[in-house]
């Protein structure tokens, strides 16, 4: 049987990683909060970002950190619910050491692994696509890598909501117990 796959779309500061904690919370498996920030990259105010997250979770949630082989990472975390926060995070990471095409394929991967082997899986995904249109050309493409990356997600998601202004609209699917 495969797990439950929830993607939880959303602006800044929209809710949507406070959203997907409470339905991790939920979860009656052991919760591990994949974080996907490349901490040796990150400047000050981002440092403090990670550290509000930090905070708001529970003791007792395994966290990993800095860890990008998602496919390897959820056959290792068998049985649990995993928190992926965030995919754009992760795209950002790869975007430019891998072609798409390559990148999709191994977010296909990532998902079908996570669905084999996670009681749960909620993705937390930044929609980049209802702002400001980037003023340059590598910016208008991770925009749209983003949008096609939420649309391969969401097509095999069980579970999309849209957080606005801390707020869920259910896109498709119901909601978690």
């Amino acid at each position: 049987m495969s797990a439950h796959l929830s993607l939880i779309l959303g602006g800044a500061r929209s809710g949507k990683s406070r959203r997907a904690e409470a339905l991790a919370a939920a979860s009656e498996a052991d919760v591990v909060y994949v974080a996907t920030c490349a901490t040796s990259l990150a400047d000050i105010e981002m440092l403090d970002r990670i550290g509000a997250h930090q905070g708001r979770r529970p003791a007792h949630w395994l966290t990993v950190e800095n860890r990008f082989d998602l496919p390897v990472l959820f056959a290792e975390l068998s049985g649990r619910t995993i928190l992926l926060d965030c995919l754009t995070l992760w795209l950002s990471f790869h975007c430019e050491a891998m072609e798409e095409n390559v990148l999709f394929d191994y977010l296909r991967a990532s998902i079908v692994s996570a669905k084999r082997n996670a009681h749960s899986i909620l993705i937390v995904s930044n929609e980049l696509g209802m702002g400001l249109v980037p003023s340059n050309p590598a910016g208008r493409s991770f925009r749209d890598l983003c949008g096609r990356a939420n649309q391969l997600v969401a097509a095999e998601a069980d579970l999309v909501e849209f957080q606005i202004a801390g707020l869920p609209l259910v896109l498709k699917g119901g909601r978690l117990p």
